[in-house]
């Protein structure tokens, strides 16, 4: 095999396919990436067995062929190159050659048929989807998704897909975020699929304006943008009953400014205990106070800030990171929470919704300490 290509080109595909290294692991030929050149186009993929990602680049091709590299040392040489064109040559007994202008760099390669075969996406339903309302539904939900490794139904988001539109819906047990699109075109495909966090982190930060088209299978689910295509297994478990958590009788409410919130949040917080975060909002008919208090550290805070409360008294105590996190994700300027009583999970609303988008976020209360 041999043929070159720019820096700039081969930078750029071995950034996305880096992503798909394992960090560590006991198969070797994984810390490789397949260079698969022909005619017809030269393609490089990696995968850690979960994600696979493929990209294709433009090259000057002299002999087709293929070998696995080790995909460090080639990112690692490529980064330190200057602008130039980079040939790449790999002879017969897998001797790999990085040629430049200005040097020559020697490495082994592996044989192209010990790497991991593609997952056989045949017979794939096609659903055809714009880049950035499909980087909208992720960074809406992803946020809440859970590391419990134990609870694997947990660690990817729900796609719930209907001929009203889509509902994806994401959980660690503390929060839930369930975002519903009704101008998503399904294309006709019904049915309900769990898409790991790790492949959903990758879509969000690749994705434009450009449309993707979406191969949904009965093991993995495929996203194709131009010429770069990532890969995954579906988690192959069952997602609890979200609505059932979901409360109907929240019949106290808070309106109040997203930013006067999180910085009182952010500010009080700071004097909170470090293991619990835990911070207080007490509300009544004139005021909403943030407070905390840490009797290890003999450290406490309270901020009051303006804000519009219907409803009796109420103290409830959260965790200040994942009332942040929630806040944080409430689009506009202001957010209407619902609450019930201290020891129910409140409701998180934008004062206004995008046409055909709803969004609602679930954050459960922690006991306070007396």
């Amino acid at each position: 095999m041999k043929f070159s290509t720019s820096k700039t080109e081969l930078q750029q595909a071995l950034q996305k396919l880096s992503k798909a290294a394992p960090t560590r692991s006991t198969l070797p030929i994984l810390g490789c990436v397949l260079i698969e050149s022909s005619e017809e186009k030269t393609s490089f993929r990696a995968t850690d067995l979960e994600i696979t990602i493929q990209a294709e680049i433009p090259v000057s091709l002299e002999q087709a062929g293929s070998a696995a590299l080790p995909l460090k040392t080639l990112f690692d040489i490529t980064n330190e190159l200057p602008d130039t064109r980079i040939t790449l040559e790999v002879d017969d007994s897998n001797r790999a050659k990085i040629i430049t202008d200005n040097g020559e760099y020697d490495l082994m390669a592996k044989p192209a048929d010990e790497f991991p075969a593609a997952p056989d996406t045949a017979g794939s339903q096609s659903v055809v989807v714009s880049g950035g309302m499909l980087k909208n539904i992720i960074d809406a939900t992803s946020f809440a998704v859970s590391k419990d490794e134990l609870k694997p139904a947990l660690t990817g988001v729900l796609f719930r897909f209907s001929e009203s539109g889509i509902t994806a819906v994401s959980t660690d047990g503390h929060r839930l975020v369930k975002y519903t699109r009704n101008d998503f075109n399904t294309n006709g495909f019904t049915g309900d699929l769990i898409v790991p966090r790790k492949f959903l982190s990758f879509m969000s930060s690749h994705l434009s304006n450009q449309e993707v088209e979406i191969l949904i299978g009965e093991n993995h689910i495929t996203a194709k943008m131009g010429k770069d295509t990532v890969l995954t297994r579906i988690i192959d478990e069952r997602f609890p009953d979200y609505e059932s958590v979901i409360p109907k009788d929240n019949n106290k409410t808070l309106k109040v400014d997203k930013d006067v919130l999180l910085g009182a949040i952010r500010r009080v917080s700071i004097f909170s205990n470090k293991s619990t975060h835990q911070v207080a909002i007490n509300l009544d008919g004139a005021s909403c106070k943030i407070t905390t208090e840490d009797p290890e550290k003999s450290s406490k805070a309270q901020e009051q800030i303006p804000a519009e409360y219907d409803g009796e008294s109420l103290v409830i105590g959260y965790n200040a990171e994942y009332l942040k996190d929630v806040i944080n994700h409430v689009s506009g300027e202001k957010v209407i929470a619902e609450f019930n009583t201290s020891i129910s999970a409140a409701l998180f609303n934008p004062e206004s919704t995008e046409e055909n988008t709803d969004c609602l976020m679930l954050l459960m209360p922690i006991r306070l300490n007396d």
